[in-house]
């Protein structure tokens, strides 16, 4: 008796999703925090509109100073210091509670049992606001370049990594001062120390050549005035202390920046990696 060849059934596979990569790992992680974004009205208030209800103001105190300092380009100055104070506000300020309501929340925990690694937690997470934040400074240093009439930037390469340089201490700083702070609502609170610096002592409120000179030597050193001080040389080829120069002379005139704003960018990293905290501590 002849008996029939066993055959085995073929198993019956699911549909194979596209591979998980870094980038899809942060379009995901950034999806879900613009979401939660759109939803709180107050982080949205504090992105959106701060920023530009701060412009009046600043706009006041500039031509105030200008009367004394006849030769302050107050309106390149503006630009300047709006694209500053939103790079403050929504990336450093909104980041600095995002990463708290997520931490108190668990759901950093949760990410971190995931494909995702830990650098890529946090920079999905400040996806939303870093797009919204170069959304905004476009749209500003546009729309100034128009109304105001201060021309296009000298050295757009440099305008460019002054934003990059600026972005990147601000989520180093968020991740920093997200483990000093318990709460969401006492964000405003341990915030207040970097956005005061960033305003008063980087040049944004009180541009640094109307400093007395050992003051403004020291401002210089201040975590985000070398990222300022880029972006400005970027547009106007001067960070105030020098005439205007060209395409070329600009890189000179940034070198120091550029220098100061490394070794920044390296300490707000380290201190990123050093005290972030992942989860409540009860």
């Amino acid at each position: 008796m002849t008996t029939a060849p066993m055959t085995t059934a073929p198993t019956a596979a699911g549909p194979v999703g596209p591979p998980s990569t870094t980038a899809r790992r942060l379009l995901a992680l950034g999806r879900a925090e613009g979401t939660l974004l759109l939803r709180n009205r107050t982080a949205l208030f504090t992105a959106l509109l701060l920023p530009l209800l701060l412009i009046g103001g600043r706009r006041s105190m500039l031509k105030q100073q200008a009367e004394s300092n006849p030769g302050l380009d107050v309106d390149a100055l503006l630009i300047n210091g709006t694209i500053g104070g939103i790079l403050a506000f929504v990336v450093y300020y909104n980041l600095t509670a995002a990463y708290v309501a997520r931490r108190n929340e668990l759901v950093l925990k949760r990410l971190r049992t995931g494909e995702a690694r830990d650098v890529e937690i946090l920079l999905g997470t400040a996806v939303p606001a870093v797009s919204l934040a170069l959304l905004m400074s476009t749209l500003v240093g546009v729309g100034g370049a128009a109304v105001l009439g201060i021309g296009m930037p000298v050295n757009p390469l440099l305008l460019a990594a002054g934003i990059v340089l600026g972005i990147g201490i601000m989520i180093g700083l968020a991740a920093v001062s997200s483990a000093f702070t318990k709460t969401v609502e006492s964000s405003g609170i341990t915030t207040l120390p970097v956005l005061l610096l960033s305003q008063f002592g980087s040049g944004l409120l009180i541009p640094l050549e109307v400093m007395p000179e050992r003051i403004a030597d020291f401002c210089r050193l201040l975590p985000t005035t070398p990222a300022f001080q880029l972006i400005r040389i970027g547009w106007t080829g001067t960070d105030g202390s020098a005439a205007a120069t060209g395409f070329g002379g600009s890189w000179s005139t940034a070198a120091p920046s550029l220098a100061t704003g490394a070794v920044w960018l390296g300490l707000a990293a380290w201190g990123a990696v050093r005290y972030f905290r992942w989860e409540s501590r009860r």
